[in-house]
C-alpha cells in the first residue's frame, strides 16, 4: 500500500490543494492521501482564522469527489503546535508496512531545512514535492539531497501560486474567489467565515474605485500582518474601513455628534470621520482598529505596529504609482519601521517642495520614528 500525507492550514482549502492531491494519486500511485488540517502550524503565529472543525469540514466538501482522499482530524485532536514529525511518526505506526510520502510545495521544501526534527521526518516518509508557478529549482533539490542523503520525489505538477490570505480578503469584500470550489464557498457563506458585519456596509459608502483601493490595501496589510504578529482580523478590519469616511460629508446624519479637531487639513479629515463612523455606524469596538483608521493618512507620534501597517499599505498598495514606490515596497516587506520613516521623510519633502504646510502630527511621527530607529542603532 502507498500512503501520502498532506498537511496544512487549509484556511480555506482551495482548488490547487485538490489538484495536488489528484496529481499525487496519479504520479505516486497512492492508494490513499490523508489530508491533515493543522491545529497550530509552527510558522503561523496566530494560527488559523477559521476553526479546526470548519477547516475539517471544508476539506471534506472539497475532496468529496476524490475517493482516495481521507480527511483526518488527528492534529486538531492532538492540539498544541502541529509538528510534522509527530504526525509522520503516528502515520508510520498506523501503517508500518506501507510506502509513505509526505506532500509539500516548493515553498515548503525551501523551509524544510528549518523544520523541527527533519531527519526524523525522513525516517518515516519520503518527501514528495511539486512546483509552484514554475518548475522546481534543480539546485534546491540538490541541496536537499546533500543535506539529508536522500532524494525528494518530484510530483510532475506545476501549481499556481494561490494566496489563502488573498482568498480570505476576497470573501470579506464580497468577491467570488475563482480558486474556491462552489461547495466550499457555500459552506463559508452559510457559516459566515472570513467576514465581519461592518465591512460590506462600510464599503457601500465608497465609490467603486475606492472600494478596489481598500481591497488592495487589505490584501497588502493582511499578507504582512502575520510576520508582524498582528492578528489578521485586526488588519483586515482596519484596512477595509480606513476610507469609509472619504465620501461622507460632515453634515451627514451619519456624522451627527462628530467633532473634528482644530486645524485638520482637508485631505486628512476622512481619517477622523472614518474612525467615528467605524465606531458609531458600524459597531467597531476595537480601539486598536479605530486608532489605526484615525491616523492612517497623517501618522502621529507613538504609532503602534498596526497603525504603521495600515498607513503604509494605504500608501504603497499595488495600485499606487509614484517615484520611489518600488524601493519603499521592498522596505515594507523587509523592515516596517525603516519603511515608515522613509515614507514620512519623502512625504514631508514632497509637501515642502510644493509649498504645502505639513500637518504637525505627520512631522511629529517622522521625528518620533527617527528617535526610535536611532535608539535601535539604525543609521
Amino acid at each position: 500500500m502507498r500512503i501520502a500525507v498532506f498537511g496544512g492550514s487549509f484556511d480555506p482549502i482551495h482548488r490547487e490543494h485538490v489538484r495536488y492531491v489528484r496529481a499525487a494519486i496519479q504520479s505516486l500511485s497512492a492508494d490513499r492521501v490523508i489530508v491533515v488540517p493543522s491545529y497550530h502550524a509552527p510558522h503561523k503565529g496566530f494560527g488559523a482564522v477559521a476553526s479546526g472543525e470548519d477547516r475539517l469540514e471544508m476539506c471534506r466538501v472539497a475532496l468529496r469527489g476524490v475517493p482516495q482522499a481521507e480527511v483526518s482530524g488527528a492534529e486538531l485532536q492532538r492540539g498544541g503546535v502541529s509538528y510534522t514529525y509527530l504526525t509522520c511518526r503516528a502515520i508510520a505506526a498506523q501503517y508500518p508496512d506501507a510506502e509513505r510520502f509526505f506532500l509539500v510545495g516548493a515553498d515548503m521544501l525551501e523551509d524544510f531545512f528549518t523544520w523541527k526534527n527533519p531527519q526524523e521526518i525522513l525516517s518515516y516518509v519520503q518527501l514528495a514535492v511539486c512546483g509552484r508557478e514554475e518548475a522546481l529549482p534543480p539546485e534546491l533539490l540538490r541541496r536537499f539531497e546533500r543535506t539529508f542523503g536522500v532524494s525528494a520525489v518530484v510530483v510532475p505538477m506545476v501549481g499556481a501560486a494561490v494566496s489563502s490570505t488573498r482568498v480570505r480578503v476576497e470573501i470579506a469584500f464580497g468577491k467570488r474567489p475563482a480558486e474556491l470550489d462552489e461547495g466550499v464557498l457555500d459552506y463559508i457563506k452559510e457559516h459566515k467565515l472570513y467576514s465581519h458585519p461592518a465591512i460590506l456596509p462600510a464599503l457601500s459608502l465608497e465609490k467603486e474605485a475606492r472600494r478596489e483601493h481598500s481591497f488592495r490595501v487589505a490584501c497588502m496589510a493582511c499578507e504582512r500582518a502575520r510576520s508582524l504578529h498582528i492578528p489578521e482580523q485586526k488588519a483586515l478590519l482596519a484596512a477595509a474601513l480606513h476610507d469609509c469616511g472619504k465620501y461622507v460629508p460632515l453634515d451627514s446624519p451619519l456624522l451627527k455628534g462628530f467633532a473634528l479637531p482644530d486645524g485638520v487639513p482637508a485631505p486628512v479629515v476622512h481619517e477622523y470621520s472614518g474612525a467615528y463612523l467605524a465606531e458609531t455606524a458600524f459597531g467597531v469596538t476595537d480601539e486598536e482598529v479605530l486608532e489605526a483608521i484615525r491616523c492612517h493618512t497623517s501618522g502621529k507620534r507613538g504609532m503602534s505596529t498596526l497603525d504603521k501597517l495600515i498607513f503604509l499599505a494605504d500608501l504603497l498598495e499595488e495600485g499606487r504609482s509614484f517615484p520611489g514606490v518600488d524601493r519603499l515596497r521592498e522596505l515594507f516587506w523587509r523592515d516596517l519601521d525603516v519603511c515608515f520613516a522613509e515614507s514620512l521623510r519623502e512625504q514631508i519633502e514632497y509637501l515642502e517642495r510644493g509649498g504645502t504646510p505639513v500637518y504637525p502630527p505627520t512631522k511629529e511621527a517622522y521625528l518620533w520614528q527617527k528617535e526610535q530607529l536611532k535608539a535601535k542603532n539604525y543609521n
